[in-house]
């Protein structure tokens, strides 16, 4: 018997919670893949936002802190 098999096999067995768990932690192993196109549109927008931030645009630091835990409580 192979060893996809006998997970295969033992996944069946979970519970669906346990299921659940699993493929989480499963998702969070596979390396992210990013086509050519994405990457370079994330490119862009970093050297935008570099371009902005040297020209005086953007949030100050301690105002972009005092918002995260905002963002966090929501």
């Amino acid at each position: 018997m192979s060893s996809v098999r006998e997970i295969q096999e033992a996944f069946e067995k979970l519970s669906p919670k346990e299921k659940s768990t699993l493929t989480a932690w499963l998702q969070s192993q596979e390396e992210p893949v990013m086509s050519q196109t994405q990457k370079a549109v994330l490119l862009a927008r970093l050297d935008q936002a570099a371009h902005d931030l040297d020209s005086g645009k953007g949030i100050p630091l301690e105002q972009v802190r005092g918002m995260v835990g905002e963002w966090a409580a929501r």
